[in-house]
């Protein structure tokens, strides 16, 4: 399963806040390490983009605080406080080594908006090609709960769909996924190498290996799956090895490795299951089912046994089979509504196809 990454294929490392900070904010040797890392990966000829949390944590001893506020707005303020540290100490670290940084802030509706997408898609490849490290982060100041990704662990897949990245590293507080949770469990065995697949890909993202990193085993295993489908591999590995990057782009043994799928999917095909975000479900029959995944046909209302949500033609939604199991995402060609009335009939009686199947991606 694990090969070296091919020479100047983008390399997407992401690192969350409790792998950069200590009791009083940002450990700035941790930092230094993840920098170092980076680096000389660029150096070894594969530019790397860093997804960073620890803006937050970069803020609240600057606002005289210790802890994590709940309320949202106080977030907000201490992300907008830190978010200039925290870069303000990558700039300095990146220095160093010689190498410029540039910021990159994203929200789920910059990335839902195919336009924007693209251009977010160009900004990055930009930099890369004049070889100045993006140091990419969720627009925290901005993003309330409706507008957020939810985690970096998430963004880091999504960026290795924007750069076309050939390997994606997730630095945690562990040496990888375990069987269990190491913590509390003698027997857990580090899991050296799975497919995207597995079945225990299934049991960790519900809880079966405990926390591990601020984003827990379920957001690690969601982004593997999501950079899976690009045909990129992931890395779950140590932020405390200081040679975790490079042992994971040459291939060596280190933390765990992700196997993805053999091909990737075409660019907008990416964007629709991963970069829109979904406004309903699609419930359909067995039938409907079986043409979607085993024969690549269109959805068609006659297969449609239920309709959830309210969406306009050109919204993304979720297909889901009779078991409620999740089978596809496209964009509809109708709205809810509509879709509603003429569930059940024919194409020439409903007016055409729910769904074309140009703008479908199946996930079983």
């Amino acid at each position: 399963m694990r090969h070296p990454v091919s020479p100047r294929a983008p390399v997407v490392v992401k690192v969350g806040s409790s792998s950069l900070t200590g009791r009083h904010g940002i450990d700035l040797q941790a930092l230094g390490g993840v920098v170092e890392q980076v680096a000389h990966a660029w150096n070894a000829g594969r530019p790397t983009v860093l997804v960073s949390s620890g803006a937050v944590a970069a803020g609240l001893p600057a606002m005289g605080k210790n802890v994590r506020p709940k309320e949202v707005a106080d977030l907000q303020v201490a992300a907008a406080v830190g978010q200039s540290r925290l870069m303000a100490h990558y700039t300095q670290a990146f220095s160093f080594h010689g190498m410029v940084v540039g910021q990159v802030l994203l929200t789920k509706s910059v990335l839902a908006d195919r336009e924007q997408y693209l251009h977010a898609r160009a900004a990055l490849g930009r930099m890369l090609s004049q070889r100045i490290v993006p140091i990419v982060n969720e627009n925290d100041t901005v993003a309330v709960e409706e507008l957020r990704l939810g985690d970096n662990d998430r963004l880091a897949a999504l960026v290795s769909h924007l750069v076309s990245a050939g390997l994606l590293v997730l630095l945690t507080d562990t040496a990888g996924f375990h069987t269990a949770d190491p913590r509390v469990d003698v027997d857990a065995e580090l899991v050296s190498a799975v497919r995207h697949t597995d079945e225990i890909l299934d049991r960790l993202a519900v809880g079966g290996g405990g926390p591990l990193g601020s984003g827990g085993v379920a957001t690690k295993v969601a982004a593997a799956r999501m950079a899976a489908w690009s045909g990129i591999p992931t890395v779950i590995a140590p932020a405390s090895d200081r040679q975790a990057v490079h042992k994971a782009v040459t291939g060596e043994d280190v933390g765990t490795w992700v196997d993805p799928h053999d091909t990737r999917l075409p660019a907008r095909k990416l964007w629709i299951a991963f970069g829109q975000p979904s406004e309903g479900t699609i419930e359909v029959d067995a039938g409907a089912v079986r043409a979607l995944v085993d024969h690549g046909r269109s959805l068609l209302p006659v297969g449609v046994a239920a309709v959830d949500g309210t969406f306009r033609p050109g919204a993304a939604v979720e297909v889901s089979g009779p078991d409620g199991a999740i089978v596809a995402k496209g964009v509809t060609r109708m709205a809810a509504d509509e879709l509603r009335a003429v569930a059940g009939l024919r194409s020439d009686q409903a007016g055409g196809e729910a769904i074309h199947r140009d703008d479908l991606v199946v996930f079983t």
